[in-house]
């Protein structure tokens, strides 16, 4: 059986196969409230075949969105929602994730097919918050310094979001610390220009992540997995690179961190990538070799063959797919089909299942 199709465990989770659905934002939500459009889009990529289902970035405070339309889990009221969406997802194979997240500086934009600017107070906006007082570009808001007392409540809020999670029977937390949010712009000097504990070395910078991660982690029971999505590279002169990310992955497996998403960029507007099919799967290569820890990549993943020698390869323990599981939600379907391997369909859909041939 080809490595992509082989079961992984990450403490008492197994997954049935080493493809996740990245998260994405859907832009969809009113209030942080999920709603049917998150209940097909996720369920449907369940009954597609993945192994694990993520949800796109949900906020641990109203203010952490990054559009007023984006998910949150900051309010009791938004766990029966999610709760219905994890057992549809759980019930046809999958299992059901959460990426928790805060968006930092690059909070209170409009959706992207309403611009993606700065959304002011006056407009059903806020102020964003941030590590210093540094817009991300033009077209974004100055963020407000945070003081002591609300880098002291991130891990707070982080908590509470997680028993929410919980609450809503999700079997992964993952923690976003990537593409120039909040975790991010506290780890890269590009973001974070502060003298106080929380800025300067890399030891200061890492501070917030860090005590987030050993909250979280506290939080959840023994038995579950907590993954963290970092940006190994911020792609700019003088930016966090895949060096610190190497250095800040060893350090978060000894926190109890069982995957490393390793993604990258977003963290500065004038970052230079150098695009192509899986161009950041180095990255998470790079880390599960130097870090040993288990990683994820995710970037330019569309075809089988090529996801299955990254696996086969052990250049990561998992691939995470975006894009091209928005093109087609049953990718897993086709893939094993492409690669020979018999996995089970939807029984509703077995009338169009392609039996592999015999390998002789």
């Amino acid at each position: 059986m080809p490595h992509l199709f082989e079961p992984i465990t990450f403490r008492s989770v197994t997954l049935r196969n080493r493809i996740a659905v990245s998260p994405m934002c859907e832009y969809s939500s009113e209030d942080g409230f999920a709603n049917d459009w998150h209940l097909v889009h996720l369920g449907s990529r369940a009954v597609g075949g993945a192994g694990l289902v993520l949800t796109e970035a949900a906020a641990v405070t109203a203010e952490g969105r990054i559009s007023p339309e984006d998910l949150g889990i900051y309010r009791a009221e938004h766990v029966a929602k999610l709760r219905e969406i994890v057992s549809f997802v759980q019930a046809h194979g999958a299992v059901a994730g959460i990426q928790l997240a805060h968006a930092g500086r690059k909070a209170s934009t409009a959706r992207p097919w309403n611009g993606g600017r700065f959304v002011p107070p006056a407009d059903g906006g806020w102020t964003p918050i941030a590590p210093s007082p540094v817009a991300f570009a033009p077209t974004y808001g100055v963020p407000r310094e945070m003081t002591l007392a609300d880098i002291h409540a991130i891990p707070v809020a982080f908590v509470a979001a997680t028993e929410r999670a919980l609450a809503a029977g999700f079997r992964v937390v993952e923690l976003h610390a990537a593409h120039g949010y909040l975790f991010g712009e506290f780890n890269s000097p590009l973001a974070n220009l502060r003298t106080d504990d929380y800025g300067g070395s890399f030891e200061n910078r890492t501070r917030l992540l860090r005590e987030t991660v050993t909250a979280v982690r506290a939080a959840l029971p023994p038995e579950l997995p907590l993954f963290v999505r970092i940006s190994a590279s911020d792609w700019a002169p003088g930016g966090w690179n895949i060096e610190d990310s190497v250095r800040l992955a060893r350090v978060l497996a000894t926190l109890g961190v069982d995957l490393i998403d390793a993604s990258s960029g977003g963290t500065v507007a004038h970052q230079q990538i150098d695009l192509g099919p899986g161009y950041q799967v180095p990255f998470a290569e790079r880390i599960k070799a130097d870090a040993g820890i288990a990683t994820g990549a995710v970037g330019l993943i569309t075809e089988a063959e090529q996801a299955d020698a990254i696996i086969r390869e052990e250049r990561a323990d998992i691939v995470l797919l975006a894009r091209e599981l928005l093109r087609d939600p049953y990718w897993p379907l086709r893939a094993a089909s492409e690669l020979n391997v018999d996995v089970q369909w939807p029984i509703q859909y077995t009338r169009a299942k392609r039996v592999p041939a015999p390998i002789s």
